[in-house]
């Protein structure tokens, strides 16, 4: 079964941290969603299977007003075969969550929602210049419930400038009060480039220890399991049932494509990407020509691609799946190159699956990098 993603790169704001491709050019919504329609029919014949995710990502999807949300998904169903069980997720922001966007959402196919709430300290919020406030978030989950989505998942970050391990302990305990049926975590990273990167870089904010960062993964790993969600991912959580079909899609090799500015498509044989401007994007796809670069990919990339997706999840790398893709000796090397960090108990081969061990994940990317093929 294939995904589709569509990039919505609109924001109010840009938050200082992210290094997604977004832009603050709202009048432009329209045009863009007229676009992203058009590139659908372009590519109606790029994947020729049943589509089981859709994912509408960003930037700021909740920004879309109906009319926009419903083209999508009515140009969607016309172009592509849609599976009836499928998993459709929207991103929102928990400001966006009114009582009249939830009627939106309630009226729309979306039966998941993504929200980035990322820490309940207004403090915090304030310095990644996130628009919503801590209390906005409970109010967004309940709002959602009542729309009749019972699939919701919240974004959260650890690690801030001066953060304490009780203040971190504080928004565990705040995120499991919501109920959520899916947790990702992420230490906050400085992607160069951006706003909070140039902070660090001129001495204005400095970075947590690693022995901190360590105890604070450990932290949430520990809270989230004993309160019944699934550790699938090294970021991400699950309670039974509800893993992201969507981004396991990503992290198993299973064909996507992505619509939009900066979108990202696989068809298993190669990655494309579409250019990053809304500007050059419309024009492009006006003139009936799809602005993308393509990276056609050798059994050696696809394999090494394997090792940095799969080996993250708890299902681990599939041998079997690896031979019927791309031959037995690409698992013998794998298996070769792993066999030190096998025996230091890093990793974990069971069932014809390569898996990290706990301890191995704090180290995943040495470990990747070392049974690559090279």
């Amino acid at each position: 079964m294939a995904g589709i993603y569509i990039h919505i790169p609109f924001c109010k704001t840009r938050c200082i941290y992210c290094g997604f491709y977004s832009t603050t050019l709202l009048d432009m919504r329209n045009e863009y969603i007229d676009a992203v329609c058009r590139e659908m029919k372009l590519r109606k014949n790029y994947l020729n299977e049943p589509i089981s995710t859709i994912y509408l990502g960003g930037g700021t999807p909740s920004m879309l007003d109906e009319d926009n949300l419903n083209k999508l998904f009515l140009y969607i169903n016309n172009v592509y075969s849609v599976n009836a069980n499928a998993e459709i997720t929207m991103e929102c922001n928990p400001d966006d969550v009114t009582p009249e966007f939830a009627n939106i959402i309630s009226r729309l196919p979306i039966n998941r929602v993504s929200m980035g709430a990322q820490t309940f300290s207004d403090k915090r919020l304030a310095l990644l210049h996130r628009r919503h406030n801590a209390g906005e978030v409970s109010k967004a989950v309940m709002l959602l419930r009542k729309a009749d989505i019972h699939n919701i998942s919240i974004d959260l970050m650890f690690g801030f400038p001066n953060e304490s391990l009780e203040q971190w302990k504080k928004d565990i305990a705040t995120a499991l009060s919501l109920n959520v049926e899916h947790i990702s975590a992420y230490s906050l990273m400085y992607e160069e480039g951006t706003p909070l990167w140039n902070m660090l870089k001129n001495g204005k904010i400095e970075e947590i220890d690693d022995d901190l960062s360590i105890a604070m993964y450990n932290e949430l790993v520990s809270q989230l399991t004993a309160s019944g969600y699934e550790h699938y991912e090294i970021s991400n959580f699950a309670k039974p049932g509800f893993r992201s079909r969507h981004n396991s899609s990503y992290w198993h090799q299973v064909p996507y494509i992505g619509l939009g500015a900066a979108a990202h498509s696989f068809d298993m044989k190669s990655r494309q990407w579409n250019v990053a401007d809304v500007r050059k994007y419309i024009k492009s796809i006006n003139s009936n020509i799809i602005p993308m670069e393509r990276e056609t990919l050798d059994k050696d990339t696809i394999m090494n691609d394997i090792i940095t997706t799969a080996l993250r999840t708890s299902d681990g790398i599939d041998f079997k799946k690896v031979e019927n893709m791309l031959g037995s000796e690409y698992s013998n090397q794998v298996i070769k190159n792993a066999a030190k960090h096998i025996d230091e108990g890093l990793l974990e081969l069971i069932g014809g699956r390569l898996k990290l061990t706990k301890k191995g994940i704090y180290i995943s990317d040495m470990i990747m990098s070392d049974i690559m093929i090279v």
